[in-house]
């Protein structure tokens, strides 16, 4: 078997194990850009943007461009309304993706798909971070609470409706609980914010 022949091989069996992979990624597993264009040419491999590849059989995820997005940024955790538009708690489709990096992190440049990008310190980025299967990789999203506790503790950044319209889509669905929702907000010092409106809409009066 010649070099390129097992490159190639060893190519394919990377896609099959995971349909999305970076260029670095490739690039570390010994792949040359040679073998990569000609399997592009014959059809075995798409290239979707800039250092991003696929399967062309690959079927699209709904929530790709936060696996796309995570592959960039892969330090970064899908935050704010694109966490909420993924746990299906607002109608609002973000133009781009938020991502939450450290205060130090590299941050992206332009590129497909777009991406917005916020600064947490160490406190809060690490806190309620969840792990969904996406375009067949792990994407780490934070969960329902910590989502809602930023919204409310970032009202310079995200209109306060459409915080509040998510804190009441996440109790109406039940996908969190009034009490994990008010832990989330005072580990995320958003507590003084929220506390008016969860203790309204958990109101039996």
């Amino acid at each position: 078997m010649s070099q390129q022949t097992s490159q190639r091989a060893k190519l394919l069996q990377m896609f099959t194990e995971q349909p999305m992979r970076r260029a670095a990624e490739l690039r570390m597993a010994g792949i040359n850009p040679a073998t990569i264009a000609r399997a592009m040419e014959d059809g075995e491999l798409e290239r979707i943007g800039r250092g991003l590849y696929i399967r062309p059989e690959f079927e699209f995820d709904k929530d790709q461009a936060l696996a796309e997005a995570a592959m960039r940024v892969p330090k970064g955790v899908i935050a704010m309304t694109s966490a909420l538009a993924y746990h299906d708690l607002t109608d609002q489709m973000p133009r781009r993706v938020w991502m939450a990096i450290a205060r130090h992190d590299w941050a992206p440049t332009p590129s497909h798909p777009p991406i917005r990008t916020i600064r947490f310190s160490d406190r809060y980025l690490h806190q309620g971070v969840e792990m969904h299967e996406i375009a067949g990789m792990q994407v780490p999203i934070y969960s329902v609470a910590k989502t809602l506790a930023d919204m409310f503790r970032n009202p310079q950044l995200v209109d306060r409706s459409v915080a509040i319209e998510g804190l009441r889509a996440a109790l109406n669905q039940r996908k969190a609980s009034p009490a994990s929702i008010a832990e989330a907000a005072k580990a995320a010092g958003a507590w003084t914010r929220m506390r008016p409106y969860l203790e309204a809409l958990t109101s039996n009066g």
